[in-house]
C-alpha cells in the first residue's frame, strides 16, 4: 500500500502523491509508481488522462462499465431522477417508484429460477453480505439454528465486508485482517488446466470436485452447512470458466443436503457471458441471486438480492412473527440508483445486447487465443468478452516466473504506454471490456496486446540469459 508520505507529502497532482487518499488492492509495484495513472473522462469505450491521453479500457472500469462511458440516456436518467425526487429511504413501509419498478424488472429478467422478490443494496458486496444474513435469518425461522455455515471455493473473490473477504478465498485478502471467519469453508477451485490430474478429463475433474464437496459437508456435518456461493465464471480469481458438467455434479450435492444455492451473478450478469446471466449459460438454479456492477452500467453504486419464492416465503413468515425484518441500509433502494438502473436494463433489452456479445466475441475471444503459443503464456481463458491470459513458465501451471520479475506488471505497463488498459493480478491479465466494443476496437486490442506481449517476451528472454 502506498506509505502516508505518498497520500499527503506532496502536490503532485498526476498521482496519488499530494492526495489524501489510500488506495484500494495497491500491487508492490504500484506502491513504488508515484504518478499513477489519473483519469479524467471516459466516452464509449476510452477513457482519457487528465493530460489528454486516450486509452480503450479493456477491462471496463472493473467489470461494470458494460455500456461505456457518457451514455446520454444513463446521465439524462440520472438528472431526471435528481430534479424530480432526489433521495428518500425504503424503511417503515414507506418506498418511491424507481425500486418498485427496478424490482419487477429484475424478477421478469431472471429466468434461470423463478424469483421473487428483490432486496437491493449499493454493491456486490453488499449483496453478498446481505446474503449471510439473509440464510442465517432463513434458517433460524426453519428451527435450523446450526445450520449456518457458507461453502465458498478457493481463490474466489465475493467482497471486501468482513463476511464476504471471509467468503472471498484469496489468501492476500485474508492476511492481517484475522480472516477469514469461521463460518465459511472453502472447497476446490474449478481451474481445470492448473488442477486436473495427469489424463483426467474435465468431466472426471468435475466428479472429482464435486465427490470432494460433498466428502467436506459429510465431515463437517450437512446439518450445519448452510448454502453454497458461486460466480458462474470466476472473475477476479482469474477469470476461470467452470469445467464440463462442474455445476451440474455441484448442484446434485447441494440438492442431497438441502443446501442453498447463492449465485454470485456480480461479474457475469447483463450479459457479460453472451446470455443474461451467467446461471442461463450454465443451467444454474439458484436459491439466491447476487447483482451489482453492469446493473447500472456503474454509473451509480447499486447491488440487488434476488430471493426464490420459497425463500421469501420463509422470510416474510418469520419478520412478520416477529413485526419487523431488521435489515437494511440507508441507500436501499435509492431513487437516484434506480432510475439508471431502470434506464441500463431498457438498453440492454433495445440494443440486444446479449445478441451484440455473441457478435462480438467471438472475434474477440478467437483473435487473442490467437497468441497461446507465446512461450511465456501457460494459458489464455475465457468466454464472451471476459478474458483471462495466465503467464507461467514452459507453459506450465506449476513454473511461475519469479515474482521479482514482475512479468504480469510490465506488460500491463507496455500495454498502458501503447493506449490500452487492462488488469494485472500478479502474472495474471484479465480483460473484460465494455460490451458496446466494436469491431475495430477489437482489432486495437489485439494489436496493442501482440505489441505488449512481443516487448514482455523480450524482457522475460533477456532475464533468463542473466541467470
Amino acid at each position: 500500500m502506498l506509505s502516508q508520505n505518498d497520500v499527503s507529502s506532496t502536490d503532485d497532482h498526476r498521482g496519488f502523491k499530494g492526495h489524501h487518499m489510500l488506495a484500494p488492492f495497491t500491487a508492490g509495484w504500484q506502491s513504488r509508481d508515484v504518478n499513477p495513472l489519473v483519469l479524467e473522462k471516459a466516452k464509449g469505450s476510452y477513457v482519457y488522462d487528465i493530460h489528454g491521453e486516450k486509452y480503450l479500457d479493456s477491462v471496463a472500469g472493473l467489470w461494470c462499465t458494460a455500456l461505456g462511458g457518457s451514455e446520454p440516456r444513463l446521465v439524462a436518467a440520472a438528472t431526471k431522477q435528481l430534479n424530480v425526487l432526489p433521495f428518500q429511504h425504503s424503511f417503515f413501509n414507506q418506498a418511491t417508484k424507481p425500486p418498485l419498478d427496478l424490482a419487477k424488472e429484475l424478477v421478469e429478467l431472471f429466468t434461470a429460477n423463478k424469483m421473487s422478490k428483490v432486496f437491493f443494496a449499493n454493491s456486490g458486496s453488499e449483496a453478498n453480505d446481505s446474503q449471510v444474513k439473509l440464510v442465517w435469518y432463513y434458517n433460524n425461522a426453519l428451527g435450523r439454528p446450526n445450520k449456518k455455515k457458507f461453502i465458498a471455493r478457493a481463490n474466489a473473490y465475493h467482497g471486501s465486508t468482513v463476511a464476504t473477504t471471509s467468503l472471498s478465498g484469496l489468501p492476500l485478502c485474508h492476511q492481517n485482517f484475522d480472516l477469514p471467519d469461521p463460518f465459511v469453508l472453502h472447497t476446490d477451485c474449478p481451474h481445470f488446466w492448473r488442477y486436473h490430474l495427469p489424463g483426467e478429463t474435465e468431466e472426471e475433474f468435475s466428479t472429482r470436485l464435486a465427490n470432494n464437496l460433498e466428502n467436506l459437508i459429510v465431515k463437517e456435518d450437512p446439518e450445519t452447512i448452510a448454502a453454497f456461493i458461486a460466480e458462474p465464471v470466476m472473475g477476479a480469481a482469474g477469470v476461470i470458466p467452470p469445467p464440463a458438467t462442474y455445476f451440474e455434479k455441484i448442484q446434485a450435492v447441494l440438492k442431497k443436503y438441502d443446501i442453498l444455492f447463492v449465485a454470485d451473478e456480480v461479474v457475469c450478469g447483463f450479459g457479460r457471458l453472451g446470455t443474461m446471466f451467467g446461471s442461463d449459460k450454465y443451467g444454474i438454479k439458484p436459491d439466491l441471486v447476487s447483482l451489482a456492477k453492469a446493473l447500472s452500467s456503474a454509473y451509480v453504486p447499486i447491488g440487488a438480492v434476488l430471493m426464490s419464492p420459497e425463500f421469501y416465503d420463509v422470510i416474510y413468515s418469520q419478520s412478520n412473527k416477529l413485526g419487523s425484518f431488521s435489515h437494511g441500509f440507508t441507500y436501499s433502494g435509492h431513487p437516484v440508483s434506480c432510475a439508471v438502473a431502470l434506464e441500463a436494463l431498457k438498453i440492454y433489452k433495445e440494443r440486444d445486447i446479449v445478441e451484440q456479445v455473441n457478435r462480438i466475441a467471438p472475434k474477440f475471444q478467437e483473435g487473442l487465443k490467437a497468441f497461446s503459443d507465446s512461450p511465456i503464456i501457460g494459458e489464455i481463458r475465457g468466454t464472451g468478452l471476459i478474458l483471462g491470459t495466465e503467464f507461467t513458465d514452459n507453459k506450465s501451471p506449476n513454473d511461475p516466473f519469479p515474482p521479482e520479475w514482475g512479468v504480469g506488471a510490465y506488460f500491463v505497463v507496455q500495454c498502458r504506454q501503447n493506449g490500452l488498459l487492462v488488469r494485472g493480478l500478479g502474472d495474471i491479465i484479465i480483460m473484460s471490456p465494455p460490451l458496446i466494443l466494436t469491431p475495430q476496437e477489437v482489432d486495437e486490442i489485439i494489436r496493442i496486446y501482440g505489441i505488449a506481449l512481443k516487448k514482455t517476451e523480450e524482457m522475460v528472454e533477456e532475464l533468463k540469459s542473466k541467470k
